[in-house]
């Protein structure tokens, strides 16, 4: 029975996307929330000027609500400290890519918050969760999926905690730069995470959690699969990396959100290659970075590039479960 219930949070959380996007996208549109294009980007994402933006804020609506109700639906009992943690990371890293698109889209500062800024925001509230975390009993050691190893990390495992939030958090905002690019690849992950949850760990939290993001993000890629009527923004991006983190960190999955996670790692990675080549050898390995505008210089469509990502994470999402569930 439960196993129905949770396939209903997919539907529920789809469902009130679906219904609140033809309210929510005009009314960004009339606050004049459109988003600004950085003229250094590809030139072909100039007319993507205006579009509304700040969509995240009706993903995390529709995440939270759903997640609320579904778990009252079948715990019937107070929140736990595991899903108030994803919830805080959730809002909180919502919160800052709100302050962020804020800055960008009313202020007109197109950068939005300081690096510096936005980095101490994501530290303060990662900090936050592994204090939280802590009070709790948790496990320092990490698994090597597919095989018996742990290695115990002892007084490093905090850092590596607030590592994977800060960083999962950066990599997928890095990520949002074509129509439905995150939005497809999260839900990859986090159908994943949630296979994962229910089939190994009997996470029932953390799987309800993770089918109302599956959900909210289908709803969202009716209006945000190319070409895009709306936006998630830095309040979408920032809160799905950072409670992807947490989901990952909360099941002692570290290890293998670095494959789930994969397309992610990709596009971080392609960054740091292409600053390190060009200041070292003044050089750029890439047309340009993050990796989706490589491809998209190359004379790629965007609805390939985007596809073409998409099949990646779920091949990665494949590999990651059959090192964890069917090995």
């Amino acid at each position: 029975m439960n196993e129905i219930f949770l396939l209903m949070t997919i539907g529920i959380a789809f469902l009130i996307t679906v219904l609140a996007s033809p309210i929510f996208i005009p009314l960004l549109r009339r606050l004049k929330f459109g988003q600004s294009i950085r003229e250094e980007g590809p030139q072909s994402h100039m007319k993507k000027t205006g579009t509304p933006t700040m969509g995240g804020i009706m993903i995390i609506l529709s995440i939270v609500i759903t997640t609320l109700m579904m778990y009252h639906r079948l715990v019937d009992q107070p929140l736990s400290t595991d899903l108030l943690l994803i919830l805080l990371v959730l809002i909180g890293y919502g919160l800052l890519g709100f302050i962020d698109d804020f800055i960008k889209v009313v202020l007109k500062r197109n950068l939005g918050l300081t690096s510096k800024q936005k980095l101490f925001g994501q530290l303060v509230i990662a900090i936050v969760f592994y204090l939280i975390l802590r009070t709790g009993e948790i496990s320092t050691a990490l698994a090597i999926p597919g095989t018996s190893i742990e290695i115990e990390l002892g007084f490093l495992y905090p850092i590596l905690v607030i590592l994977m939030i800060v960083g999962t958090s950066n990599a997928v905002n890095l990520t949002d730069g074509l129509d439905g690019l995150v939005s497809g690849t999260a839900v990859i992950a986090f159908g994943a995470l949630a296979i994962l949850a229910w089939s190994v760990s009997i996470h029932l939290e953390t799987a309800i959690f993770s089918l109302a993001v599956v959900g909210a993000l289908l709803g969202f890629l009716m209006f945000n699969a190319h070409p895009a009527k709306v936006f998630m923004g830095d309040t979408g991006s920032l809160a799905l990396g950072g409670s992807l983190a947490a989901v990952a960190i909360l099941l002692q999955a570290e290890i293998l959100l670095v494959i789930i996670g994969g397309v992610f790692v990709l596009e971080t990675l392609s960054v740091m290659i292409q600053v390190v080549s060009y200041k070292t050898r003044g050089k750029r390995v890439f047309l340009m970075s993050p990796l989706h505008h490589h491809y998209e210089l190359k004379g790629w469509s965007e609805w390939r590039v985007v596809m073409t990502f998409w099949l990646v994470g779920f091949v990665l999402a494949i590999l990651g479960l059959y090192l964890e569930v069917w090995i």
